[in-house]
């Protein structure tokens, strides 16, 4: 069972609202704000909704001895880098035929 605050930790790592949240989850405003803040108050499927909405956007909730977390995955597809301001790419041209660059 996932709680209140892996909840809003998992919305805090996406950076996202309540309102996105509710809207990607399928459910009532009110609902997913019951759930944030007394979990004993909601509808097993609020909380499996929510709870597939984050795991859809790379969410993985974590259960250990010690308590529970959350933590965020990136996509699989490798990350472009941004071209750093200023950089040019440099290619050297060959050598002419007559071994000087031109």
């Amino acid at each position: 069972m996932i709680t209140s605050r892996q909840v809003r930790a998992a919305r805090a790592l996406l950076g996202w609202t309540q309102e996105m949240l509710a809207d990607k989850a399928l459910v009532a405003l009110t609902a997913l704000k019951r759930l944030e803040s007394d979990p004993l108050k909601v509808r097993e499927d609020t909380r499996d909704r929510v709870r597939r909405a984050l795991e859809g956007a790379g969410i993985s909730f974590l259960a250990v001895d010690r308590g529970e977390g959350v933590m965020l995955f990136r996509s699989q597809a490798p990350a472009r880098r941004p071209k750093e301001f200023g950089a040019k790419s440099y290619s050297p041209k060959p050598p002419s035929k007559t071994g000087r660059a031109q």
